[in-house]
């Protein structure tokens, strides 16, 4: 049997060396860019109590050693979020990580166990500003790049022009013929016989609704997004979007967004959610979904929810650079634009 050339073989890293100069580049404009916007660079602690309070969210574990034996398990962090958050009640106002994090049970042309997170916030400005910012960022990796179009999988987006604006609802109407928000109480309560009922799709007898909104939106909404200019997904239901506060004009509704590309997903943005017991309160839900579906649970932060107190109104985003840096060098696989990829 022949083995696969490893990453370090001549040949191959010759074949990557392109994708990872341009990574380099673009990681330099990055930076350039926030500090001409006053943002602070930061440097958020891989370990953490909790890698995140998220049902779907996987964090590698491992077990902190006192000197005098005492045992503690720590997690790698899934994001940034948490620690950023602190610094944020600690009175920063503009700032940015481009933070390593790592996930379990992710693997794939896309994903990376161990990848890198672009996460900033902002304090006092409107989550609208985030949407300015993702577009900037596009139009920025694309000319480091030296490109004018990004591709993927036989689709093309123009990073320079304009994203597409789209809410959930709106997008699950066009692609899957769903009105959404029917099923959608002001409370948050959501129908899962409603939305089954409306569904072009596969549903099992125990999917919640929420397991037939995710199939939904990767099966028919997705694949349409990113198409000829990016698109941001907006307002997500309160109850996809646990870290996100509910918008204003439409509490069933989040202040959440996503970017995408070429069908790619790559960035995820909130207007923080500042309520310690409604933060306390969803990340309970989030932990007991986990705990029926993956028989586990992860601790919850208890540092974080004493921050919320403090921490003044913000929106963040968070993105995933080794996706940009692919679109905008031309990759297909994430390994291609990582310098040492994970065995």
């Amino acid at each position: 049997m022949t083995l696969p050339s490893p990453w370090w073989d001549k040949d191959r890293h010759a074949d990557r060396r392109p994708f990872l100069i341009a990574r380099n580049r673009i990681t330099a404009a990055v930076r350039g860019w926030f500090a001409e916007r006053d943002f602070t660079e930061v440097e958020a602690a891989a370990l953490n109590v909790s890698p995140g309070n998220e049902a779907h969210l996987h964090g590698f574990a491992t077990e902190a050693i006192t000197t005098g034996g005492e045992r503690a398990t720590l997690y790698l962090h899934t994001s940034p979020e948490f620690a950023a958050k602190k610094l944020l009640a600690a009175g920063e106002t503009r700032i940015f990580d481009l933070a390593r994090v790592w996930r379990n049970r992710e693997r794939g042309p896309l994903h990376s166990p161990e990848f890198t997170m672009l996460e900033w916030y902002r304090a006092g400005e409107p989550y609208e500003q985030l949407m300015a910012d993702c577009a900037g960022l596009l139009a920025l990796a694309a000319e480091t790049a030296g490109t004018t179009r990004f591709s993927f999988r036989g689709l093309e987006a123009d990073p320079f022009a304009a994203p597409e604006r789209v809410t959930v609802a709106q997008a699950l109407e066009r692609f899957a013929g769903v009105d959404l928000l029917a099923t959608v109480q002001a409370d948050g309560a959501t129908d899962r016989d409603g939305l089954a009922a409306q569904a072009g799709v596969r549903v099992a007898e125990d999917d919640t609704w929420a397991d037939i909104f995710s199939r939904l939106l990767v099966e028919t909404v997705e694949p349409n997004l990113g198409v000829g200019r990016a698109t941001i997904l907006c307002e997500y239901p309160i109850s996809e979007a646990a870290l996100a506060r509910p918008k204003a004009a439409d509490p069933r509704v989040a202040e959440r967004f996503e970017l995408y590309a070429c069908g790619v997903e790559l960035a995820n943005a909130f207007g923080e959610l500042t309520d310690a017991g409604e933060q306390r309160r969803r990340f309970e839900i989030e932990m007991e979904e986990k705990a029926r579906v993956y028989g586990e649970r992860y601790p919850i932060d208890e540092d974080l929810l004493a921050a919320l107190g403090q921490m003044p109104d913000a929106c963040g985003s968070a993105l995933g650079f080794d996706r940009l840096v692919m679109l905008a060098a031309g990759a297909t696989r994430i390994e291609q634009v990582q310098w040492t990829p994970v065995p």
